[in-house]
């Protein structure tokens, strides 16, 4: 396996999902703040352990933040995107306010997306489209994943990922466009159309901001693309139930067995070992909640010798015996 298709298989691990949910408008002084993700995540993707929401400025300009922090000028072709779930602010001009209404993402649930905002100073207009001309517009989503039992790239994502027109793809905007026209027209698909638009955005989004990582960084993301840490991550997906040790993933890279040990530790933030661990507890919470495996036949497929020893494991880190779990995940 190929470094760079350690990103695809921990996506599909976590179960990436994404959906539109506004197309927003402003004239005039406008804002809208967003709640803690956590607050909403039921009203806008139930069934997920985390939400992500982005904005993708499609024209005009405005400004976003995490509350309370600095706020950053967006373009037509930005995007801006809150990965670790912050309450944030999105406004015409910087350090406005526009206190958040958690209740109405789940009076909206049952409404046709995406929900069509427009914001002005002095009112807020639902369900039709502006008459006017607008200032600036955007598009507005959320991503959905799990995080338990381990999710290495939500980790190593910064609180607000900025990716600017210059960096992101042409198609990137166009994108965004036609998963408008697509919500609105409402022909026989176009939820599965509009998931699918989005998570290539997320996964896009991903890619540039790898790209602009700068030399020396730590993290996951950043161990992707280390000569040596890379190889090692790409050895234990491929084979988590293979009998890894610290001396041999430092050969099988190239580097001493101390070497090897103190890189990985300084960007991934754990051990080869603890990393191993994780790993092969999110392999097995994937096999069993998408397939008919049994535990026993999970436990050797992640690197068990017993079917205890998985679910030992397996219970520390989630909570209940891989049997239980599946029953109430519905796997």
């Amino acid at each position: 396996m190929m470094n760079e298709d350690l990103l695809s298989e921990v996506l599909r691990s976590v179960r990436l999902r994404g959906v539109l949910y506004f197309h927003v408008s402003g004239s005039r002084d406008w804002a809208a703040e967003a709640p803690p993700s956590r607050e909403i995540a039921a009203a806008v993707m139930p069934g997920s352990d985390h939400v992500i929401e982005f904005h993708a400025v499609i024209s005009g300009a405005c400004w976003g933040s995490v509350v309370g922090e600095r706020p950053v000028r967006l373009e037509a072709g930005d995007i801006i995107l809150f990965p670790q779930g912050d309450a944030h602010v999105i406004s015409s001009a910087p350090g406005m306010r526009a206190p958040p209404n958690p209740e109405g993402y789940f009076e909206r649930k049952g409404q046709r997306q995406p929900f069509i905002l427009h914001l002005d100073a002095r009112e807020v207009h639902m369900g039709d489209p502006p008459g006017g001309p607008c200032d600036t517009t955007l598009v507005c989503g959320f991503f959905g994943c799990d995080t338990r039992p381990f999710n290495p790239l939500i980790t190593s994502l910064p609180h607000v990922m900025h990716l600017r027109s210059s960096s992101t793809q042409d198609w990137t905007v166009q994108c965004m466009r036609q998963a408008v026209t697509e919500a609105l027209t409402t022909r026989p698909g176009s939820t599965a159309v509009l998931e699918r638009l989005s998570e290539m955005l997320f996964i896009d989004a991903m890619r540039q901001y790898l790209g602009t990582l700068p030399e020396g960084s730590s993290g996951w993301l950043a161990g992707l693309r280390d000569r040596f840490v890379g190889p090692a991550l790409a050895l234990m997906h491929a084979a988590p139930a293979q009998s890894w040790t610290v001396d041999e993933l430092g050969r099988r890279v190239g580097l001493s067995r101390s070497a090897f040990h103190a890189r990985f530790v300084n960007m991934i933030g754990q051990t080869p070992m603890q990393y191993l661990t994780h790993w092969r507890m999110q392999a097995g919470a994937a096999l069993l909640r998408d397939t008919a495996a049994t535990v026993v036949a999970i436990a050797q497929d992640v690197g068990y010798e017993s079917e205890a020893s998985f679910s030992r494991a397996f219970k520390r880190f989630m909570g209940k015996p891989p049997a239980l779990w599946r029953r109430a995940t519905g796997g």
